[in-house]
């Protein structure tokens, strides 16, 4: 698990409103959150049992579908 050192903003009331990251914590969380939709999109295209294709094509129509 990722640690997260977060500070909040709170309202008048003392209430949390948001959430203040360093750039580099945020950053971490996003390569975590790609690295995490990676493992589900493999574990969805296993379970298909579909017919496999090779690197390059599943690479090429990645980035036409982006």
């Amino acid at each position: 698990m990722v640690a997260i050192r977060e500070q909040y903003l709170v309202d008048e009331k003392g209430e949390r409103i948001s959430v203040l990251l360093s750039i580099e914590e945020y950053q971490r969380i996003l390569e975590e959150l790609e690295e995490l939709e990676a493992i589900r999109a493999y574990n969805e295209a296993k379970a298909v049992h579909d017919e496999a294709i090779p690197f390059e094509q599943a690479v090429a129509e990645i980035e036409q579908a982006e």
